[in-house]
């Protein structure tokens, strides 16, 4: 059964849900259904049946400032151009470098997408509620990594709940303001109190060693103004449910059994709704975000209401007025390029996932999670190797692909979108590289290897690099690295990397070292070669409650004693 869920007139929500917001949601309201709206969505239904679908949130969002900046023209292009809001990508010390193309060329992308629960103007503050939270530093309460292939045959999403807890890098503001690194495990999303955006960018860096090309941020309006632009998404429960418990807590969604069409406050409550769905964690939140971005974007996709040049130009301002991007999205036609690439993947080859996680142990820590060791980092490698998530593989090869030694076809040569611009390597014989002993891991639980990093440079020298050489500096890493301080030194720290078989991302950008440093780490206690790692999985962990994005047909389980 479906239902058209509408906020009642002069309703506003009081508080957030979950654990940093202060009070609770005023409830929506349900309106019996419409039958003649029903009616002809029934009948657009039957007519649309056996249509592909794709779960193409961020594409569709992007779709629609292309269309309205078209429908406006150039002058409204300009204008909308100067209406961007951007921040740095990565406040922290590491920085990858950027994905890294494959043997034909072909770039993956790596977009962080960020969901701020901001309450710093009116309209966010009437939206968000929590009145003792009003102009203080944001929360990142949403946090999806978008992960496109670099033959553009599938999308992967991986979100961590906003629970996580981890230990947070240093950042530091474009101003010179430092934020240390945590001496203690934090909450995931207090990571946008750091700086910004960019530093909840280099958290993911430091946990899953992805390289992030681009981050997008979008805030409560725009959550809302996405959702009425397109007049409403249909989600589905099991039972009716009622977020809200004895103490007021909860996000105040009221929505019958079966599907709704949720919009304005009800559509943001149900992406805020902890208690009621599931077990009442946020783990339960994170699945009905994943259904309600799933089912956005096949009503985009269905695009008929979007017609109107002059609402097109509206909600194009609304969009951009709720979104901070990083400076690599700067232009509209940057905008653009990227929605192009996104919209490459075709339907069904989209994966949904959450971050395979466990209840933590830690003194104080009770209801948040860490992430599950083994099964996180087989999802963090997955796509760090660009192995398509839903276990399929790669694309067909086009006519004239031809793999390179050891490599697997895929598609022909393209060039990057944004291929970045870097000197050759030098002869090995002018590089000059510092070997550094970190055998013994992290947690140092091993012990390091006497005199590994001399055995290490002596090697190197034998490959040429005449200028090799071991110092005795502490550090301790699980694998092997090559790390360099500019991007002068990019083509040479990769060139040290290559002349030992250490794959591309061993190469890392960071301001720890001020040249170019190998750490021997404790994958290479012996030998003259890391220990090779295990096969990579080929289809994501059971744990990781993959959701397709063809898959209409998802409905959220309800919380006892969350119904009416």
């Amino acid at each position: 059964m479906r239902h058209s869920n509408v906020r009642e007139e002069g309703a506003t929500a009081q508080a957030a849900d979950g654990i940093s917001g202060g009070g609770a949601d005023a409830p929506g309201t349900v309106p019996p259904p419409r039958g003649g709206r029903a009616a002809r969505r029934a009948a657009g239904r039957r007519t649309r049946k056996g249509r592909r679908r794709v779960l193409r949130w961020v594409s569709s969002v992007l779709s629609l400032l292309i269309l309205g900046t078209a429908a406006g023209g150039y002058l409204y292009y300009r204008h909308l151009n100067g209406s961007i809001q951007t921040d740095e990508l990565n406040l922290g010390e590491t920085k990858l470098g950027g994905s890294k193309p494959n043997s034909f060329g072909q770039t993956p992308l790596n977009i962080l997408l960020i969901g701020s629960d901001a309450r710093n103007d009116a309209e966010n503050q009437a939206l968000g509620g929590a009145t003792d939270t009003f102009g203080g530093p944001p929360l990142a309460d949403v946090q999806m990594l978008l992960h496109l292939s670099a033959d553009r045959s599938n999308m992967s999403v991986v979100s961590m709940p906003r629970d996580t807890i981890l230990m947070m890098p240093k950042c530091t503001e474009p101003g010179g303001k430092v934020h240390p690194a945590s001496k203690g495990l934090v909450q995931t999303n207090e990571s946008l109190q750091r700086g910004g955006p960019g530093c909840t960018v280099a958290t993911w860096t430091e946990l899953t060693k992805i390289p992030i090309d681009h981050f997008m941020m979008i805030d409560f309006k725009g959550v809302v103004s996405m959702a009425d632009a397109i007049g409403g998404v249909p989600v589905c429960v099991e039972e009716n449910v009622y977020s809200r418990n004895r103490e007021g807590k909860g996000s105040g969604l009221k929505l019958p059994k079966g599907e709704s069409v949720i919009q304005g406050e009800t559509a943001l409550q149900w992406l805020r709704t902890r208690y009621g769905f599931e077990d009442g964690t946020d783990i339960g939140r994170t699945h009905a975000q994943h259904q309600y971005m799933n089912s956005m974007a096949r009503e985009f996709r269905k695009n008929a209401k979007l017609t109107n040049p002059v609402k097109l130009n509206s909600l194009a301002q609304a969009a951009i007025d709720a979104m901070v991007v990083d400076t690599g999205l700067n232009k509209i036609d940057k905008l653009y390029d990227l929605s192009m690439e996104l919209k490459k993947v075709p339907p069904g080859r989209i994966t949904m996932t959450t971050m395979p996680w466990v209840y933590s142990t830690k003194p104080g820590m009770d209801g948040r999670v860490e992430p599950l060791a083994g099964e996180a980092e087989d999802l963090f490698r997955m796509v760090r190797e660009d192995i398509a998530l839903d276990g399929k593989g790669s694309g067909t090869p086009a006519a004239g692909a031809s793999p390179a030694p050891g490599g697997t076809p895929t598609a022909p040569a393209q060039q990057p979108t944004s291929a970045p611009t870097t000197a050759p390597a030098s002869a090995p014989a002018k590089i000059a590289v510092m070997v550094r002993n970190a055998t013994g891991g992290k947690d140092g639980a091993q012990g390091k290897v006497k005199g590994r990093a001399t055995d290490v440079a002596a090697l190197l020298v034998g490959k040429g690099f005449a200028k090799a050489d071991a110092d005795n500096l502490a550090a301790g890493e699980d694998t092997t690295v090559v790390r360099f301080a500019s991007d002068a030194q990019a083509a040479d720290a990769a060139a040290v990397a290559t002349a030992l078989g250490l794959p591309a991302t061993a190469v890392q950008k960071t301001d720890e070292v001020s040249g170019i440093v190998l750490f021997v780490g404790k994958d290479w206690r012996t030998g003259n070669a890391p220990t090779p790692p295990p096969p990579a999985p080929t289809v994501a962990p059971t744990s990781a409650h993959a959701l397709n994005g063809d898959n209409d047909k998802a409905c959220m389980a309800i919380q006892p004693g969350f119904t009416w």
